[in-house]
């Protein structure tokens, strides 16, 4: 249950952004409602969305990855729950987003793939714990500037998924219209 009102004062900013929300998304983002309690912040975080959605050095599989990686070690459940749908709109291959959350025991992932998600899990660490050996690996296979979007986009999803899980935010459906069984990770935090 969310930690605040999903109603917010109905400004002509909201109702623009609920348009928008129905229209991209087939229904008004959850997120975007408790945002808006905060006209200012939410503004700003969607200028900041707009920005994040043009950079391009990184492969968007790749990216998507990370994304999906952070969240469900972060426990995310809206996060993973919009992030399964988009995946799957976008055309990414099942099988990885449903294995996103036992990542090390499946073998629908490239070592490049490999390493993407286990550098979001070990940045999202408290403290990060990123090696150096696994930093290296990335940027000789990646390159400078997508290994700087890679770490970008890592710290835009603990930003994302750490705001939504603190609200209360929980999962909106969008997973259930994609097809995708629910598999419960196998690790406890713990183990990670």
């Amino acid at each position: 249950m969310a930690r605040i009102s999903l109603t917010p004062p109905r400004s002509l900013f909201l109702r623009f952004t609920e348009w928008y929300s129905k229209r991209s998304y087939g229904e008004v983002l959850d997120p975007v409602r408790a945002l808006a309690h905060n006209p200012r912040v939410m503004r700003s975080d969607l200028r900041f969305e707009m920005s994040v959605a043009r950079w391009n050095r990184l492969d968007e599989e790749l990216k998507t990855l990370a994304v999906m990686a952070t969240a469900a070690s972060i426990g995310c459940s809206w996060c993973m729950d919009f992030g399964h749908w988009e995946s799957r709109r976008q055309g990414m291959d099942a099988r990885k987003v449903q294995d996103v959350p036992v990542w090390r025991e499946s073998d629908a992932y490239s070592p490049l793939e490999r390493d993407v998600m286990e550098y979001a899990e070990a940045m999202t660490a408290n403290p990060p714990q990123v090696a150096d050996e696994l930093a290296d690996r990335l940027v000789a296979a990646l390159g400078e500037p997508a290994f700087v979007e890679l770490t970008a986009m890592v710290a835009v999803e603990n930003l994302r998924s750490r705001i939504n899980s603190a609200l209360g935010l929980t999962s909106q459906g969008f997973k259930d219209r994609c097809e995708i069984p629910v598999k419960p990770p196998t690790r406890t935090a713990a183990a990670r």
